[in-house]
């Protein structure tokens, strides 16, 4: 909406700001410039997570690991990737962790806003939509794979959504780096009958397959389970990477090396071969060739010389 001021500025501002369409191209044609420039695009920095969303008997059961990293680098060993969006509705981010912690702010204070219009529960598909639209306006330049789930009258629902806004509605889902591990697990031991123990149990092993297979995920195991009563957010429900002990003691003072055993072998010899080889020189396909002669033969040879030639001189 414009301020009432004269046409003409308001459509200076608008061309200065490249809002006079729905979307904003000033910073490709910006990028562009820089890299006709010479300057190197940013690197993308690889992320790792696995999460884990199943439907059971009487609910919805959602799985995280704690893992946080900078490509390389693990920057937090304990963070919490189950995020809160309503009493009855949680989700899972995957990705940037910036990206999924302000998405499902936003999108937690906007149902917060539906349910006081409304003065009713906010339905699960309601979320979905609301991130989707979300993640879709943006054309998958927010880092922010979901796996969302939540109980409400219509039943226990798992949904999941993509960076590009698409999503699926399916019974049991995993995303992050150690997708592949985790759904192995979960393709092989879920059943839709499952109890709360036995649903928590496959949860835990599609987790552990994703952090034992996939460096990016790992430490402590987090789950949130949902039914019609709420959610129980059970904060480090299972440590997956242990920590080994050091079994040996490495007291060693500076400078100085310790000795932990010494043995002495005693060698006896007996055979002793020598063996000789004569190789030819190089390029004489071992035909030898004649030597050059030595200083007494080159002193002969002098002398014979001068007496051959004093005597076709003498009359």
């Amino acid at each position: 909406m414009l301020f009432p001021f004269s046409a003409r500025k308001a459509n200076q501002s608008a061309d200065f700001l490249g809002s006079r369409c729905g979307f904003n191209f000033v910073n490709c044609r910006r990028n562009a410039e820089l890299l006709s420039q010479g300057y190197e695009p940013p690197k993308a920095i690889r992320t790792g997570t696995s999460i884990v969303g199943i439907i059971y008997q009487d609910g919805v059961i959602l799985g995280a690991d704690t893992r946080a990293t900078e490509g390389p680098i693990v920057s937090d060993k304990n963070c919490s990737k189950i995020h809160h969006l309503q009493d009855h509705i949680y989700c899972c981010g995957a990705g940037t962790a910036a990206d999924t912690e302000m998405m499902t702010l936003m999108t937690s204070a906007e149902l917060d806003l539906h349910q006081l219009n409304t003065g009713r529960q906010v339905p699960v598909v309601c979320a979905s939509m609301l991130l989707r639209r979300t993640l879709f306006r943006y054309q998958g330049h927010i880092g922010a794979a979901l796996v969302m789930g939540g109980v409400d009258s219509s039943g226990p629902q798992i949904y999941c959504i993509y960076p590009c806004g698409s999503n699926d509605k399916i019974p049991y889902a995993a995303m992050g780096s150690g997708t592949l591990a985790a759904m192995s697990v979960l393709e092989h031991g879920w059943q839709p009958h499952l109890d709360q123990e036995q649903g928590k149990q496959l949860v835990r092993e599609a987790i552990s397959a994703g952090v034992f297979n996939d460096l990016g995920s790992g430490s402590n195991i987090d789950l949130c389970v949902i039914t019609k009563k709420g959610a129980v957010y059970l904060r480090t429900d299972t440590i997956a990477s242990e920590k080994g002990e050091r079994l040996g003691k490495y007291g060693i003072k500076p400078n100085s090396t310790m000795v932990t055993s010494i043995s002495v072998l005693s060698l006896q010899v007996t055979d002793e071969r020598t063996y000789a080889v004569d190789d030819p020189q190089p390029g004489t396909s071992g035909v030898q060739a004649d030597s050059p002669p030595t200083g007494v033969e080159a002193e002969q040879e002098e002398k014979e010389e001068l007496a051959e030639g004093s005597q076709t001189k003498s009359p």
